[in-house]
């Protein structure tokens, strides 16, 4: 099977993907994704934002194949990974991997970290026996920490060495795409700070894609190339980070960016005229309903897009024109 992508071709193609939770115990079904696409290039960062329930992790998780897609296509390197036999998909996975929100969970707790990050390599087959603790101690260089270090358990670092420990095992396989989701929430901001240092270091250095899932919309400026915004398990707007953020096309998008703490008391903050959908099918996307953006604003999440400019679009059935670019 071959995996090398085309250096002109998107790393991650993923197109209509979508997740449905199905109904029960007495609660209706819920598409938690809905009709979801997007590309991310060699070396690039894609932010994907909105808020608590959007369908951001979800969606991360689908293209990794550990939450089942109920329709839509994901291809890693031109390879379909939603209809992919279970045997290929586990050779696949060392092409893509997961750095997940809490260090502190995250992270066996009776393993040493020299266990930790041997795993991956035995599991993929990845280095030979003779070479693992070389391997492991490059690892333990490359996120900054003592290679001295690796015969201590989680407990015996804090939280940012923790995440670092995250990082090197999933950097462990020689991965071309890694999803962060949230990675830096639970660390102070100081810490914060050299973790996003430190995947940007990663990203340049080896080449890596990123799909970086996370709230804190100030944090993804500093991240992304590309920014994704999410409502109610749909896209809504997606462009080049320095447009969505100068000049953002939709109102859920507007929201979210004035919703960003500023040292100005006198601002007025952008209000929707109703609380976030839940994720239940039709319940915001009839069209004869009210919106929740308001009586001037078509309904979101229409198979519709327009482009605002080129490289800038935003999902709206009736999108007004004008938008500065």
């Amino acid at each position: 099977m071959t995996t090398a992508a085309a250096a002109d071709q998107p790393v991650l193609q993923v197109r209509d993907l979508s997740v449905v939770f199905p109904a029960r115990r007495g609660h209706p079904a819920v598409k938690a994704v809905d009709r979801v696409s997007f590309d991310i290039a060699p070396g690039q960062t894609l932010g994907l934002v909105g808020e608590s329930g959007s369908g951001k992790t979800t969606t991360g998780r689908a293209i990794l194949q550990l939450q089942s897609a109920s329709a839509g296509s994901v291809k890693l390197l031109g390879q379909e990974l939603t209809t992919m036999p279970r045997a290929a998909l586990r050779r696949m996975r060392r092409h893509m991997q997961f750095v997940l929100q809490n260090p502190y969970s995250s992270l066996h707790p009776r393993m040493t970290v020299a266990r930790i990050l041997t795993e991956p390599l035995q599991v993929h087959q990845s280095v030979a026996a003779a070479q693992m603790p070389d391997r492991i101690a490059q690892l333990m260089e490359l996120v900054g920490l003592e290679p001295d270090m690796v015969q201590r358990y989680p407990h015996e670092f804090s939280g940012g060495q923790r995440q670092r420990i995250v990082i090197a095992r999933a950097l462990a396989v020689h991965p071309d795409f890694v999803v962060c989701d949230e990675p830096v929430s639970a660390l102070d901001v100081r810490t914060q700070a050299q973790i996003v240092d430190l995947l940007g270091t990663l990203q340049d250095k080896l080449g890596l894609s990123y799909l970086f899932i996370a709230h804190d919309l100030a944090l993804v400026r500093q991240v992304a190339h590309r920014v994704a915004v999410m409502y109610g398990g749909q896209l809504v707007e997606l462009g080049d980070a320095a447009q969505v953020y100068d000049t953002p096309a939709h109102p859920y998008t507007r929201s979210l960016l004035d919703a960003v703490p500023i040292p100005d008391p006198a601002r007025q903050r952008a209000k929707l005229a109703a609380a976030p959908p839940e994720p239940e099918f039709d319940q915001y996307r009839n069209p004869s309903g009210p919106c929740v953006f308001g009586e001037d604003h078509g309904h979101t999440g229409s198979s519709t897009w327009h482009v605002v400019c080129p490289g800038h679009s935003v999902s709206c059935r009736f999108w007004p024109p004008g938008v500065p670019c």
